[in-house]
């Protein structure tokens, strides 16, 4: 049976999660790609390299992250956060966000890990998605 999460369910989906699948639009078309990221404060953060996914958010700042935790396919919450993109570019907040983000994820690739250690590297892209709603389902 499907039901809905509660705001406070949902998020406990978000926190719990690693991984999620960041919505965006690109030239008109929806577009997802898996990210890692943490949740922290009412913000999701996550980093990335130039490239496709940044392109769109830089352009239309609205997105969305979606997350699953699957027991099995009857048993499983998914939940859904909106919000907005910000860019990171305080070189202290950036250095901030990686360093944690690296705790959070400590097998991160050698070219991730050279970026975390290195905020001022002008290729790393640090974000956030401001959320600003949350829902979510689940099968029991």
């Amino acid at each position: 049976m499907t039901m809905l999460l509660s705001e406070t369910e949902a998020l406990e989906v978000v926190k719990a999660g690693k991984v999620g699948r960041l919505g965006c639009i690109d030239n008109d078309e929806p577009y997802v790609v898996p990210i890692n990221y943490m949740l922290v404060e009412g913000s999701i953060y996550s980093h990335s390299l130039p490239g496709k996914k940044i392109d769109a958010m830089r352009l239309r700042h609205r997105v969305c992250l979606q997350v699953d935790e699957i027991d099995d396919e009857f048993h499983w919450r998914s939940a859904i956060v909106f919000g907005d993109f910000e860019e990171i570019q305080s070189p202290k907040d950036r250095r901030d966000v990686l360093r944690n983000l690296l705790y959070h994820f400590p097998k991160l690739t050698p070219v991730e890990s050279v970026i975390a250690h290195d905020a001022a590297a002008p290729d790393s892209i640090i974000f956030r998605i401001v959320v600003n709603r949350i829902s979510g389902v689940e099968e029991r």
